[in-house]
């Protein structure tokens, strides 16, 4: 199958990037070596939609190599790297993806990757899973199931199987201990302030930081606040993750209040209208905003466009919306992900945990597929422990082992 990229001579400086991560990812390291020699994915057709980038490149050579035929498409319209996509493309993998998709290239580069006919497929936010539910319905029975990289994926996911209409098994990387307690709070942490950082070329130190939603993303974006000097208040609607919050110093306030005291807005729920046209009245002159959540539905830019009198982009990634009060404020990479769409991503070492489990994941499905009900399932705790077993190992980390007595011990009545 063809692949359809920007622009084919760009492929040397993508793979400069690939190679750079292949040297810092050692977990996926040693399943690739072990993949390339046994091959478990020969004459598997997989789909993955992923950021496409040089960390997710590098997890698409490794199925490759363990023998699938890999079509690679972007979940995102402005996290595809066309350097990445030219390179991956020359590898021998298909790649239907440029950087700044319209909506309708976005959507007709998904349903180019499925007219593959996927057997397992890897997405990321869902929308993969959504056309196999809805206009590509009728290759559902060629899928043996798949695994779902975010928070955002898997709510859709399970309303899909709360609603009996989950056509295959999904496994939930996501919750795996491996993702969520490493990719979501220290990998989240340090893409974003990264991606804020590098677009705005502000001070962090001093100033008040918002951060809408306290899961294991939005602790990370806030320890990492912290850790950069800032005074950070949460927004939350669950009481426990209120209370938690505040148990770990924070300030805890509902975001009508807060939008009155914050220079920069993280949102980070997986859920849409967050920061809406009563918060945007509220703003203090200069306000900056920036999504981490999948979609970019959690700042409601309809709203803000509404209210404003004139728009420009007074530098890459930062646009302006002057108030009809003549307030100014800030929105960046237009509300998607600020971590890829202003940046690189979360850092090499954390993906090469989630993309060992998804890779782990693939493997799972092929094994294990007419077993399993058509419903969202953890993926194998035993896979978790291998993978961080491989990641100790590699940092030169040695833990305990229960000796004989103490297993005797904890398994008494």
């Amino acid at each position: 199958m063809k692949s359809i990229i920007r622009c084919a001579s760009l492929a040397p400086q993508g793979l400069d990037k690939i190679n750079w991560v292949i040297g810092h990812m050692p977990v996926l390291n040693s399943l690739n070596a072990e993949f390339s020699k046994t091959r478990p994915l020969a004459g598997i057709n997989m789909v993955v939609t992923v950021h496409l980038e040089a960390k997710t490149a590098y997890l698409c050579m490794v199925l490759k190599n363990a023998g699938a035929n890999v079509i690679v498409t972007g979940s995102n319209p402005l996290s595809t790297q066309d350097d990445v996509a030219a390179a991956l493309a020359g590898l021998g993998v298909g790649v239907f993806a440029w950087h700044n998709t319209t909506p309708e290239e976005y959507d007709q580069f998904l349903n180019h990757a499925l007219d593959s006919k996927p057997n397992i497929i890897i997405d990321d936010g869902g929308d993969l899973v959504s056309l196999l539910h809805g206009s590509r319905a009728d290759l559902a029975a060629h899928v043996m199931g798949g695994s779902e990289e975010t928070t955002t994926g898997v709510l859709r996911l399970r309303a899909l199987a709360e609603q009996g209409r989950l056509k295959f098994p999904m496994i939930s990387v996501n919750d795996a201990d491996c993702k969520h307690l490493f990719d979501n709070r220290y990998g989240t942490g340090q893409s974003v302030w990264d991606g804020i950082m590098r677009t705005t070329n502000l001070s962090i130190a001093g100033k008040t930081v918002v951060v809408a939603g306290y899961g294991w993303c939005g602790k990370g974006v806030a320890m990492r606040a912290r850790g950069l000097g800032a005074h950070v208040v949460v927004t939350e609607i669950n009481p426990i993750k209120a209370a938690e919050a505040l148990f770990d110093g924070y300030q805890v306030m509902p975001m009508f209040k807060a939008a009155e005291s914050g220079d920069i807005f993280v949102t980070v729920t997986g859920c849409n209208d967050v920061i809406r046209a009563e918060h945007f009245e509220k703003m203090k002159q200069g306000a900056i905003m920036a999504n981490a959540g999948h979609f970019d539905v959690e700042i409601n830019k309809v709203e803000l466009l509404a209210m404003s009198t004139s728009t420009r982009f007074v530098r890459k990634n930062i646009e302006e919306f002057v108030l009809k009060d003549g307030r100014k404020v800030n929105l960046l990479a237009e509300g998607r992900l600020v971590n890829l769409a202003a940046g690189d991503g979360h850092p090499t070492e954390i993906m090469d945990l989630s993309f060992a489990m998804q890779a782990l994941a693939a493997l799972h499905i092929l094994n294990n597929h007419s077993s399993m009900s058509n419903n969202v399932h953890n993926l194998p705790h035993e896979l978790d422990l291998q993978v961080a077993h491989l990641k100790l190992a590699a940092m030169g980390v040695g833990i305990d082992t229960l000796t004989s007595c103490q297993t005797d011990y904890l398994h008494q009545a």
